[in-house]
């Protein structure tokens, strides 16, 4: 913790967990994206469209603004950004300042050129927003991987399922696990493949600057190739002076989705540790309780819940939004689009957490058994069953008075499969081979055949 009065968790107590963002989510990292886009742009200008010749040695000393910035650099940004009260444009007159120290004083007035604010504001988030993604890309696909090396290990470790918190039909512990690896991967797969807008069409989205300086330059066409090559993200033509913003909101509802099953995750693992089906690694001098020294609390599944509650309340906000802004544009998204940060930043804390936890819990063998042992009536289900198929009647109704609210030990069930009258002897003998240990269905093949396919 650098400062013990950092107002923000994430500056703070839990900084160790964000650091990876500061370059690109801190206002030293929107001003460096600011200066990388304004300098493509000029590059692109002289490049591309030949609106003034430059040498190569001239667009070296260009891309030599933005490759060689820094939180000095940024710092002085500020400083002319008090003058103007206006953070873009104080990005404008660093560059220029910078063009006049490189002997480019001659091209300092296309800096700029054609552009409103939103021009270099919507790009660079852009730019911000797929550095982002990819590293939350990586940090869920660890958690995956670690999901699913639970499912390759327990996958034939049989453990009887909790439906209304109630014991109900075997599963295994591997086919748990599985579940999860397959919900994250679907969303994964649809995070991967989403598609970051940006725009690059002037005050109000027609061109209109651009158009009448330069009526034969085919402007719409040119703003394509600049962001989908220069830049390397998916160029829009329709929108006002501001980017609409949907593929922020496909993005936040995305990974809303993914919080939502991680802090399911973080449910059932606490869950199953407080039954004791999974035991938690002890770590040395670190303590469960302030008064009860035997307490080795599920920490770290509690923090991920938590921290996943923000980042859903903070992205659910800021996907509704950003779609709306009164007219060509206001002011609103601008100050919301700077919570970006926060929102990736309680994202790694939740997913960094998850991981953490997981990577300190086992399974408790004995504690699964018991209960399977304590529970004979879930066979029920199989035997119910098949006594519909051979025409047994009321076959539910006789399994409910039987097994219902009373425990039943493995002599009684066979005592039941015995008195059946419908059922062929041979099938009973079938039946009376069953243990709820080892009636797990097609789970552990189910598991098998995710992880081929993985």
């Amino acid at each position: 913790m650098d400062s013990i009065q950092a107002l923000s968790v994430l500056d703070g107590r839990y900084k160790k967990y964000t650091d990876e963002l500061n370059d690109i989510f801190s206002e030293f990292g929107l001003i460096r994206h600011r200066i990388l886009i304004e300098t493509q742009w000029l590059k692109f200008l002289f490049k591309e469209l030949q609106l003034e010749a430059v040498s190569d040695e001239d667009i070296e000393r260009i891309e030599s603004i933005a490759s060689d910035f820094d939180p000095a650099a940024a710092i002085a940004v500020k400083e002319i950004e008090k003058l103007t009260n206006h953070d873009v444009k104080a990005v404008e007159y660093y560059i220029k300042q910078k063009l006049a120290e490189k002997g480019l004083d001659r091209i300092k007035e296309w800096v700029h050129f054609a552009c409103t604010s939103e021009d270099i504001n919507n790009t660079a988030y852009a730019l911000m927003l797929k550095a982002g993604r990819d590293i939350v890309i990586c940090h869920i696909s660890s958690l995956i991987l670690k999901i699913e090396s639970f499912a390759k290990e327990y996958k034939n470790i049989p453990m009887i399922s909790r439906t209304h918190g109630q014991p109900a039909t075997p599963t295994t512990v591997g086919k748990e696990f599985v579940n999860f690896a397959w919900r994250l991967k679907l969303e994964l797969t649809n995070l991967r493949v989403s598609h970051i807008h940006a725009k690059m069409n002037g005050a109000s989205g027609n061109y209109n600057a651009h158009h009448f300086v330069f009526p034969d330059i085919d402007w719409i066409d040119a703003s394509q190739k600049f962001i989908s090559k220069n830049l390397g993200v998916t160029p829009i033509l329709y929108t006002t002076q501001i980017n609409s913003y949907h593929y922020i909101s496909e993005m936040l509802h995305n990974l809303i989705r993914i919080s939502v099953v991680m802090i399911d995750l973080d449910r059932d693992m606490w869950g199953y540790i407080s039954l004791g089906y999974l035991k938690q690694k002890p770590v040395p001098g670190e303590i469960g309780s302030s008064t009860m020294p035997h307490k080795v609390n599920p920490i770290d599944f509690e923090n991920s819940e938590g921290n996943m509650g923000i980042a859903i309340t903070l992205m659910d906000h800021l996907a509704v939004k950003l779609l709306n802004s009164r007219f060509q544009r206001d002011l609103t998204d601008s100050t919301v689009l700077r919570n970006l940060g926060v929102v990736f930043g309680y994202l790694l804390i939740g997913l960094k957490s998850a991981l953490k936890g997981l990577s300190k819990v086992s399974v408790n063998h004995q504690a699964i058994q018991k209960d399977i042992d304590d529970n004979p009536e879930l066979l029920a289900e199989a035997i119910q069953t098949a006594m519909r198929v051979f025409k047994e009647q009321n076959p539910y109704e006789k399994l409910k008075d039987f097994t219902r609210g009373q425990k039943i030990t493995i002599s009684d069930i066979h005592n039941f499969i015995d008195s059946l009258e419908h059922i062929p002897n041979e099938f009973k003998k079938k039946m009376q081979k069953l243990k709820v240990g080892t009636y797990t269905g097609l789970a552990e093949k189910l598991v098998d055949r995710y992880l081929r396919n993985t």
